[in-house]
């Protein structure tokens, strides 16, 4: 693989043509690329790992997300890099290569979609699809300085996808280009129309406060241009810190287990991310640890330590607190939100729990 042509971007290439090419399909002309973690019929699904797709059979179907797009007008040109069983957020592959980030070569391209965002942000497709579990779509392209988008959990189909840890698994996609971010997206989550207003919108302002800005100037941007989009009578100020520990009373098993000083968190957020990870490396074994147990898979540095410290947990003590937690949470982001709300949030959820005050419903 010329890794200077593509960026390191690509496992393998291939062609898979649209069903029609008719020029009013909603994709029509565009290209994308697949994360290898998504079945495509007649390929092994690599999954980041040459033991694992050595230990693997090619797939007999394609994911119906690829197969949606494919419908909608779109050429698919390949599969793309990715960390080693989807479980980082750098970006690196020791087996395969890194794939170099085209808005900063010296720096790593984020992951666990690595591949699929630097496809993106070097201009080799359109759009791509990743999958977002802790971060994967977020990440890459915030480092690459692309567009990406992760929907509420459960809104697009992870059919056909290998699970990483199904309670956070999400599909995920990017675009240079906000209008295709906005196209694909109206694909995958069958939308019907072009535009929702929210009744409110919530600036959570404890999260925005550990942003490196000072004073209020990112919150006081944000809410003029709210103010401009919505009226001002739209917004409403809250600690959603406080609002979280009062409404998940199952978090106080966490409470102190999160790690980094105290003014750099939020205690009942820092919880939620225990919560997450406990219940993360639990699916995670369940999932896959016989295979690892078995195959003993030659793992990169870091991903070893972690698939390691995921199958010797012992979680499963907590794992009923952890699903309390996320029915408790998800109750009360619904009460917030409502069906119509948007919720603005920092960007420390990323690497917490399945935060729906992230996404527009």
């Amino acid at each position: 693989m010329a890794k200077d042509s593509d960026y390191g971007a690509f496992m393998e290439k291939f062609i898979l043509k649209p069903d029609s090419s008719s020029p009013e399909l909603p994709l029509y002309g565009l290209t994308f690329a697949i994360k290898d973690i998504y079945d495509i019929e007649g390929y092994v699904t690599g999954f980041g790992n040459p033991d694992w797709a050595k230990t693997h059979s090619t797939a007999t179907s394609t994911a119906p997300t690829v197969l949606a797009l494919l419908r909608a007008g779109a050429t698919s040109v390949g599969k793309t890099v990715m960390d080693e069983m989807a479980y980082s957020i750098n970006g690196e592959n020791v087996h395969y290569g890194t794939p170099t980030n085209p808005c900063a070569p010296d720096r790593v391209p984020g992951g666990s979609s690595s591949g699929s965002a630097v496809a993106v942000g070097a201009k080799l497709v359109d759009f791509s699809l990743g999958t977002d579990t802790g971060g994967s779509v977020r990440v890459p392209a915030s480092y690459c300085g692309i567009f990406g988008f992760r929907p509420s959990h459960g809104i697009v189909s992870t059919t056909g996808l290998i699970p990483m840890a199904q309670s956070f698994d999400t599909v995920g996609w990017f675009g240079r280009d906000p209008l295709i971010l906005k196209q694909v997206g109206k694909v995958l989550l069958q939308l019907h129309t072009s535009s929702v207003r929210p009744d409110k919108v919530f600036i959570p302002e404890d999260c925005f406060k550990l942003l490196s800005f000072t004073g209020n100037q990112l919150t006081d941007a944000l809410a003029k241009s709210v103010a401009k989009l919505f009226g001002s009578d739209h917004i409403q100020y809250l600690s959603l810190g406080n609002y979280i520990e009062d409404k998940v009373p199952s978090l106080e098993h966490f409470i102190g287990l999160g790690s980094g000083r105290e003014e750099y968190n939020i205690p009942s957020l820092a919880a939620l991310s225990s919560a997450m990870r406990s219940l993360q490396r639990y699916e995670f074994k369940k999932n896959h640890g016989e295979w690892v147990n078995k195959v003993k898979p030659n793992l990169g540095p870091g991903i070893s330590e972690r698939v390691w410290e995921a199958l010797g947990s012992t979680d499963e003590g907590t794992i009923d607190v952890c699903l309390t937690v996320k029915t408790e949470l998800n109750a009360a982001l619904s009460d917030l939100l409502g069906v119509r709300s948007l919720s603005l949030s920092h960007t420390y959820f990323r690497n917490t729990c399945d935060y729906q005050s992230m996404e527009i419903l």
